[in-house]
Parts: structure tokens; C-alpha cells; sequence
């Protein structure tokens, strides 16, 4: 748990009236009911260790993601992983991006590894683009760390792009760690992911989570793809064996089982997305382009205690590197809840569309 340490991510709803969270972006669907009475059903066994090994849950993960099960490791939530393969990996020189998703920093220098960091460009929507490539090719690095798509941007790096910096960092003997958590809530789905390379592609690393996926942030439940047997072990044996539930095991194989419920979860995302950019703009905030389940805006004005006022919770950006005051990311939900957010984002804005 946090200890006398501020909290510097979304979802902390305790301690505060919060009836509408948008500053998780979790799958708007919610968890799959599958999924729930599975959690139901565990709960009657909750006298038992769970299994160490996850060996159901691998067995599906291998047929889910068609990958063999020596590929899979599975953990506490997605931050556990990160940690564990900063300290696996050794690493102790990391190119990332800024904006992105603040764990990796925080896992590198909490083993004394130092970053470099690639500013992206708000004129060009915060896209990774070529330049990072000519970065890479210039920097004496041992990883690097990428999010597709980014948080808290949304932008999924070109595959093209990707592909060539999966063979810069081949061919310099560098680790590629790629973040997939919200792959499968965005336009590219998982027709988007690198695990079919990873036997082409020794030192890349995938991260996922069922956390967003399938709106487990409470279970803490994700895994990793790679085809270095020896680095997954060296991760296993820096966590407690017994790190995955037994609830959230049982929760994560009945979740694979319901290929409909991301099908509908993304035809409600791609609906919602335009339509909640469209509104944010006519009321004068600045909508960074996304093709994930979340939005990055600037405001010319304060908005997060403003809207907390009105029981709403959204990200304030502001401790980004490479952001700072005035940006906000916001998940897309419902369209009932999308109008709530609206209506309450119109009573504070005012008159911005005529300043």
C-alpha cells in the first residue's frame, strides 16, 4: 500500500464522494458476468492457497493469445511485472517517451537505473514518430520501454514504426519492452500486438492486463509475454509465489472464455470516442486524437476540483513528464454517463468558447 506518499494515479474513490470515476480507463462494459460469478464461486474456497503455477489460467492466456505457456507469466496486476522486470532485467539505462505511463520511470530509478527521455509533440497529437527511431539509433541504452497504445495519449505507435524499432533494438542487442494493456480496447485490437513475434524477436517483452480489458483494477490481475525463458524466471523468483488470487485466477479464465464481451466493449468505445471528443470540443477544450478507450484535453481552466465538486473524478495530467498544468485524461464510458460528464463539464467551462 501507499505510505505517507501521495497517490500519483486515478481510481482512488475512498475518502471522497465519488459517483462517476473517469479517471480509470477501465473497459465501460465493466467486468464480464462470467467473470463475476467465477470470483462468486472462489470465494467458497477461499481457505485454499491458490495455485502458484496459475496452470489453468496459463493454459487459457496460451490459447488466447496463441503463444506456448513457457511465453506466459502471470502477476499481481500489470505494476507488479514492471517492477519485476526493471530488477530481472537489471536494467540500468531506459530510453521512454514522455508523456507515458509514470510506473516505468518509478521502477527503473527505484533500482538506481537512470532514463532518457523523448519528448513528444503536441503538434504532431503526442504520435511516436520517426524521431524516436533516430533517438534510438543514438543512444546508448539497454531498454526501452513503449506503450501502445500510449497512456495517457492513446495513440498506437504505426506498425511500420514499430517494426523497424523491434529491429533497431534486434540488431543493437537491446531489450523492446512493449505495453499492450489497452491494446484490446483499441481500433487495433489484438490484431495490433507484436506476441506473434516473439520468437522472432528474443529480447521483446509484452505487458498486459486484465485490469482494463475486462475491468478487473480490483482482482490486480495481468501477465507478461516473452520468449526468454531465463528473464520470466529471474521476474518469477522476485515475487511470492502465491502472488495471484485465487479469485482472480478463477476470474481471469472465465474472462477468455467471452470473446463477445470485448467485441461489444470496443463497437461502444469507437461509437462513444468521436462523439465525447466532438462535445469536449465544442466546449472549447483541446482533444488530442485517440484510438483507445480514453481522451487527453487541455483546459484553459481548472477542472478536477470543479468536477469533484459535482461528484466526478478525472485524471489530472499535470504530474506527466512532458505535460504538466491544464491537461486531463478522461475514460470514455457509457453514453448516459459520456452526457453526465458533459453537462457538468458545460456549467464549469462558461463562456471558454468565447474567450
Amino acid at each position: 500500500m501507499l505510505y505517507q506518499a501521495a497517490n500519483p494515479h486515478g481510481g482512488d474513490l475512498y475518502g471522497r464522494a465519488v459517483t462517476l470515476d473517469f479517471s480509470v480507463n477501465t473497459n465501460p462494459l465493466g467486468t464480464p458476468p462470467a467473470a463475476v460469478k467465477a470470483v462468486e464461486e472462489a470465494a467458497r474456497r477461499l481457505c485454499q492457497y491458490p495455485d502458484p503455477y496459475c496452470r489453468e489460467l496459463t493454459a487459457a492466456l496460451a490459447g488466447h493469445e496463441g503463444v506456448p505457456e513457457a511465453f506466459i507469466l502471470c502477476g499481481c496486476g500489470a505494476a507488479e511485472l514492471i517492477y519485476a522486470y526493471c530488477g530481472a532485467a537489471k536494467v540500468d539505462r531506459a530510453l521512454l517517451t514522455a508523456p507515458t505511463f509514470s510506473e516505468y520511470a518509478a521502477a527503473l530509478e527505484g533500482g538506481g537505473g537512470a532514463a532518457t527521455y523523448v519528448p513528444l509533440s503536441e503538434a504532431e497529437g503526442f504520435a511516436v514518430t520517426e524521431a524516436f527511431l533516430e533517438v534510438l539509433e543514438k543512444t546508448a541504452c539497454q531498454t526501452v520501454f513503449l506503450c501502445s497504445p500510449n497512456n495517457p495519449t492513446g495513440r498506437l505507435i504505426a506498425p511500420e514504426l514499430l517494426e523497424k524499432i523491434c529491429r533497431t533494438c534486434r540488431e543493437r542487442g537491446i531489450r523492446l519492452f512493449v505495453d499492450e494493456c489497452f491494446l484490446e480496447l483499441s481500433d487495433g485490437g489484438r490484431a495490433a500486438s507484436l506476441a506473434g513475434r516473439l520468437a522472432e524477436f528474443p529480447g521483446l517483452f509484452l505487458l498486459r492486463a486484465f485490469t482494463k480489458t475486462y475491468g478487473m483494477a480490483g482482482l490486480r490481475l495481468g501477465y507478461c509475454l516473452c520468449g526468454d525463458g531465463a528473464l520470466l524466471a529471474e521476474m518469477s523468483r522476485r515475487v511470492q509465489p502465491w502472488n495471484v488470487s485465487l479469485p482472480a485466477q478463477a476470474a481471469g479464465t472465465a474472462a477468455l472464455e467471452d470473446s463477445g464481451f470485448l467485441e461489444a466493449s470496443r463497437r461502444l468505445i469507437q461509437a462513444e470516442r468521436p462523439r465525447l471528443a466532438a462535445g469536449l470540443e465544442e466546449l472549447g477544450f483541446t482533444v488530442c486524437p485517440s484510438q483507445a478507450n480514453y481522451l487527453l484535453l487541455k483546459s484553459p481552466i481548472p477542472l478536477h476540483g470543479p468536477l469533484l465538486e459535482r461528484g466526478i473524478l478525472i485524471r489530472d495530467c499535470a504530474n506527466y513528464r512532458g505535460l504538466g498544468p491544464g491537461w486531463y485524461r478522461t475514460a470514455v464510458k457509457r453514453p448516459e454517463e459520456n452526457r453526465l460528464l458533459l453537462a457538468a463539464l458545460a456549467e464549469i467551462a462558461g463562456g471558454i468558447r468565447n474567450t
